[in-house]
């Protein structure tokens, strides 16, 4: 169809939201379904008086009857059904990561059957918004992680709910492929960063920005040699529709950026384009802020000929110029 029904789970988080505003801007009908547990609103409050998109505060975790609610009649669901899911769904604050550990735990078991079932009510194409954690600790030390490698992770460790979790989605996606021939699609998303990223929750590169321009510390949780990949949230955008767009049976994919950088120098990156006279602490590392492994997207470019575009001083200039125009809100 032209004109598709698509819902996105987690829609007014971080990536949802950029998400939601790419659909509605390529003409599709697009309901919006967050709690709103890790999520802002105002991330899609310039959506909401467009006629073809719907908010709704539901939780994943509870049965989803969506025929039944008023505000979706204008999108003829009876008729036309729902054509694509996004799903997108979990807490990923790492310092309320301790406190979200039931609501990481539902969303990615009770929250992930859910969306399933409402993907083989309608027969719709459905991708999963899985990470980079479900190849665990490497008992090598690659340069780079390849979709087919396997990792060892902990299921009774502190952060099962999620590692763990994420890993028994992706067999949840795998089953409902297998016996019900749902066009089931998995992006093994890596660390991204861009404009509506939470501050204040520990994803680093918003907090250093605005602690720069508040001439404050910038605070990496970890040690000088704390690398990480890092994507720009337009370029996870432009995967996650291309990945969608893929025929049945496309393996998982990974996305992420390739190149490695050591958060002391982004950070001074950043101290840099704010012209700040801050400096860098070190603390201890948080939970959920951990080292991760190197992306090999040979396959995403090779099968979806994608590739991120954006640079790092690029991604950065335009992440601080949204807090720039965000700051007193941001507060």
């Amino acid at each position: 169809m032209d004109i598709k029904n698509i819902v996105v789970t987690g829609g007014a988080g971080f990536i949802g939201s950029h998400l939601c505003h790419r659909l509605i801007k390529e003409g599709h009908r697009v309901i919006c379904i967050d709690n709103l547990e890790g999520s802002e609103e105002r991330n899609i409050n310039h959506l909401f008086a467009h006629p073809h998109f719907e908010f709704l505060k539901l939780d994943v975790t509870q049965p989803l009857a969506l025929e039944q609610i008023p505000e979706l009649h204008k999108f003829s669901l009876g008729g036309q059904g729902i054509q694509e899911i996004y799903h997108l769904a979990c807490p990923t604050s790492p310092k309320d990561f301790l406190h979200l550990r039931y609501q990481t735990l539902w969303a990615n078991s009770a929250g992930m059957l859910n969306i399933l079932e409402l993907a083989r009510k309608y027969s719709s194409k459905m991708l999963h918004a899985s990470s980079s954690v479900v190849y665990g600790h490497l008992p090598h030390a690659a340069d780079r992680v390849d979709e087919q490698d396997q990792g060892t992770v902990d299921m009774l460790g502190m952060r099962a709910c999620y590692d763990e979790g994420k890993r028994f989605a992706e067999t949840c996606m795998a089953t409902y492929q297998q016996v019900h021939r749902l066009d089931a699609k998995i992006a093994r998303i890596f660390r991204t960063y861009g404009p509506r990223v939470p501050i204040n929750q520990g994803h680093m590169i918003p907090d250093f920005i605005l602690a720069a321009l508040d001439r404050n510390p910038l605070v990496i949780y970890g040690n000088e040699t704390f690398e990480t990949s890092l994507l720009y949230v337009e370029d996870l955008i432009d995967g996650l529709l291309k990945l969608m767009a893929a025929p049945l049976g496309t393996e998982p994919m990974n996305f992420g950026g390739e190149q490695s950088y050591r958060l002391k120098d982004v950070a001074q990156q950043v101290i840099a384009l704010t012209q700040s006279s801050s400096g860098i602490e070190f603390q201890e590392p948080l939970l959920f802020m951990t080292p991760l492994p190197l992306p090999n997207i040979s396959r995403a470019k090779e099968q979806l000929g994608w590739i991120p575009l954006t640079t790092l001083e690029e991604g950065l200039k335009n992440s601080i110029e949204y807090t720039l125009a965000e700051k007193a809100v941001l507060r």
